[in-house]
């Protein structure tokens, strides 16, 4: 008995290890640097929504102008996004940080679908280009929000910060791509 309660508890233990783990948000796995950012491939339900919205509207692109449908799209995603950081303002940084991690999972799935597109797009040329200048972005990207993140340093905001300024410059990149490469 006094086994089984022994191995129970160790069994419990290395579950809870495992979920906390998996509840971090802060250590993102770099994707390829093939695409548009170092990919956060969680899914939840306002990316989802989005995701499918514009997969309605992006599939029969014989129809119309593919660029003016895709700033169509992230227009809509950028009031959708506007609105969900409405929901949270005066609540809790908790609460305020899982809508920034929801925030960040739209638009980063947003600016790699962006970039699958050019990848059709683009010109063998074209495309070395843009991924040497999507590498530099990145890196850009990424200093720039821990740079932000600093003035908080070790408080709660710091997080907070970090990944409210990525939403910002992933969502602008976004529109960038859209506007400079999109055909």
């Amino acid at each position: 008995m006094k086994n089984d309660c022994k191995f129970l508890i160790a069994i419990l233990t290395v579950v809870l290890v495992i979920l906390a783990a998996c509840g971090d948000s802060s250590d993102e796995s770099s994707a390829a640097l093939d695409g548009p950012s170092h990919a956060n491939q969680n899914t939840n339900a306002d990316s989802s929504n989005v995701d499918s919205k514009a997969n309605d509207s992006i599939d029969n692109t014989n129809t119309g102008n593919l660029k003016e449908e895709y700033l169509k799209k992230l227009n809509d995603a950028k009031k959708e996004m506007k609105a969900s950081r409405k929901e949270v303002e005066g609540k809790t940084t908790y609460a305020m940080k899982k809508i920034e991690g929801d925030r960040y999972d739209v638009w980063d799935g947003l600016l790699n679908e962006i970039y699958g597109v050019l990848k059709k797009q683009l010109s063998a040329e074209e495309m070395d280009q843009l991924r040497k200048e999507q590498r530099k972005w990145l890196d850009d990207r990424d200093d720039t929000a821990k740079e932000a993140s600093l003035k908080y340093k070790g408080g709660t905001m710091e997080q907070l910060e970090y990944v409210m300024v990525r939403n910002n410059l992933t969502k602008e990149r976004c529109f960038e791509l859209v506007e400079d490469y999109l055909k």
